[in-house]
């Protein structure tokens, strides 16, 4: 059998009168009269069948029921204000800072940032670009998308696996023709391997394409993948791309693929954040609508 709650007006005039410990001034936080303050408490207490408070000659105190309800109904009434409060943050918009790496940043978050805004107009994204480890003293990151061989290797914070990545070889067109034409994988021989400082891709690739007359040396290590994609575009030598993050390039005629095989590799994208970050609604909105935007495989075209 479902119990009847009493009236909501008179349980936050008892919160707000156990509170002061006193009718006057639980009337003046509620903006209305000390008599219709008294009027509820009353018609509570009639409710319950239990007296709440001892009305002294000058004070109040609560009785053992008044202060067996007032544990509960306290503790309701600040957890309500608390989570109105961060609605509130969240409606009325606030900043939210995020650190990632360039290279995704431009290549898989700008072409689908634009539905990011229309769903949430109210939060004021700032998208902090850098290549060095997140730093969650720094109180104005509140999430971070970061490259890693695992999920254990942020001790003390959250991490949720956002992309797999699978790379596959990438040029400018040019290099499909001249003296050394891309034909075969044994062809990339005669022609500089760019790599990336952490992505390691190379020498899997080759091993399953089959290409043993690659020597395993690669050229220039660059710690900067949006210069290594340039490099590529302008035929200094064959790069590995992301899958996933090439379309655009493709499309343009800036980059070409060469072959067709793509392989995985250990490493990952992953979103980072600490613990408590997704009790504020600004992060847990960014967060769900990452691995919404993951999960759906929306083509990045469509922004």
């Amino acid at each position: 059998m479902v119990s009847i709650l009493p009236s909501p007006i008179a349980l936050r005039a008892f919160e707000a009168a156990a509170r002061h410990l006193s009718f006057t001034r639980a009337a003046a936080e509620l903006n209305v009269t000390q008599a219709a303050v008294s009027h509820q408490i009353k018609s509570l207490e009639t409710h319950l069948g239990v007296r709440l408070f001892n009305r002294l000659t000058r004070r109040l105190t609560l009785t053992d029921e008044g202060d067996m309800l007032y544990a509960v109904v306290g503790d309701a009434f600040q957890r309500i204000a608390g989570t109105i409060d961060r609605l509130r943050v969240a409606d009325s918009g606030g900043t939210l800072t995020a650190s990632l790496e360039p290279y995704i940043a431009a290549a898989w978050l700008s072409p689908r940032i634009g539905r990011f805004w229309q769903r949430h107009p109210n939060i004021e994204l700032h998208l902090h670009h850098t290549a060095e480890p997140v730093d969650f003293r720094q109180p104005s990151i509140d999430l971070a998308i970061v490259w890693g061989d695992d999920a254990d290797a942020w001790p003390g914070l959250t991490t949720d696996l956002l992309l797999r990545v699978r790379v596959t070889p990438v040029c400018s067109p040019r290099l499909l023709e001249g003296p050394h034409p891309l034909r075969v994988p044994d062809d990339l021989r005669h022609h500089t391997l760019l790599q990336d400082v952490g992505h390691l891709g190379w020498p899997r690739w080759l091993a399953a394409a089959g290409a043993t007359k690659v020597p395993p040396k690669v050229g220039p290590v660059i710690d900067d993948h949006n210069v290594t994609m340039h490099a590529a575009m302008e035929g200094q030598g064959v790069a590995l791309g992301e899958s996933s993050f090439i379309a655009h390039d493709i499309a343009a005629g800036r980059l070409v693929r060469p072959f067709e095989l793509d392989v995985g590799i250990d490493a990952a994208y992953y979103i980072v954040y600490p613990p408590d970050a997704l009790d504020r609604p600004k992060v847990q909105a960014f967060r769900d609508w990452l691995l919404e935007e993951v999960s759906a495989g929306v083509d990045s075209d469509a922004a």
